[in-house]
């Protein structure tokens, strides 16, 4: 790919991973791309996912896409990705109190994936029989409402694109990720550890698992969204590289 391309997929491609939920409302005109899920009332689901405004309407604008998370009580996510405009769009945000974070777009090959000789490590892909333990262990890891989570996931399963992955310690449901299958790429997102089972490799179980499984589903490019403070030391580690970096903003 040239490098355009490749940030088309590391940027642009995911901007449709969000599911088709039955409350999703999607707010989309030139320029604009918004989510909003009332039944997901702690963010993840509620995203300015894409912003390029002009600089005399852009805090109209901000002012009733915040309004509409904070009148409903919703956590939502703003993101300042490559793209987005006007160019202080970030510290316009900032002043209404939503708080930055640096994130990377990251990306590597799917292939010569290396091993995670782990035997106590094993790692699954969710089914209906496996969807509780899943949706626990989201919920403990995010801090999320666990039944507004089980309908999401749900969804998920029911809907067959999103792939979603079960790890454990010595049989102990202890960390989850999924990944979005596009055309060109497979879109990593989603990964949490509980704390109690950090540092034994079940992070970097879940990136070769999702690799290995998009490998054989014929893609040959991995993507992901990555907070700078956490898994982008690691991911870097496994072999992606920064293809861009960016801010996301939280209210």
């Amino acid at each position: 790919m040239t490098d355009a391309e490749l940030l088309e997929e590391v940027i642009v491609t995911p901007r449709r991973a969000f599911p088709r939920l039955p409350d999703l409302e999607v707010i989309e005109r030139p320029g604009w791309l918004q989510i909003v899920t009332p039944s997901i009332t702690s963010g993840g689901m509620n995203e300015v996912i894409y912003a390029r405004l002009e600089a005399e309407t852009a805090d109209a604008a901000i002012d009733a896409a915040v309004a509409t998370y904070r009148e409903r009580g919703l956590k939502f996510r703003w993101a300042v990705a490559p793209g987005s405009a006007p160019a202080d769009l970030g510290e316009r945000l900032a002043r209404r109190g939503l708080v930055p974070s640096w994130g990377r777009g990251m990306a590597r090959s799917t292939d010569a994936v290396a091993s995670v000789a782990r035997p106590e490590l094993a790692v699954t892909e969710v089914d209906s029989g496996s969807l509780s333990m899943y949706t626990a262990v989201m919920a403990a890891g995010w801090s999320a409402d666990p039944v507004g989570l089980h309908a999401l996931h749900e969804h998920l399963l029911d809907d067959g694109r999103p792939r979603l992955f079960l790890a454990s310690s010595e049989g102990v449901p202890a960390a989850a990720a999924s990944y979005i299958p596009f055309a060109r790429s497979a879109f990593l997102m989603g990964a949490v550890v509980l704390p109690t089972h950090r540092g034994r490799g079940l992070y970097r179980a879940l990136v070769q698992a999702r690799l290995v499984h998009a490998r054989a589903a014929g893609i040959g490019l991995a993507t992901t969204h990555a907070s700078e403070a956490t898994s982008a030391p690691i991911l870097a580690q496994l072999g992606f590289a920064t293809v861009c970096r960016f801010q996301m903003f939280f209210g």
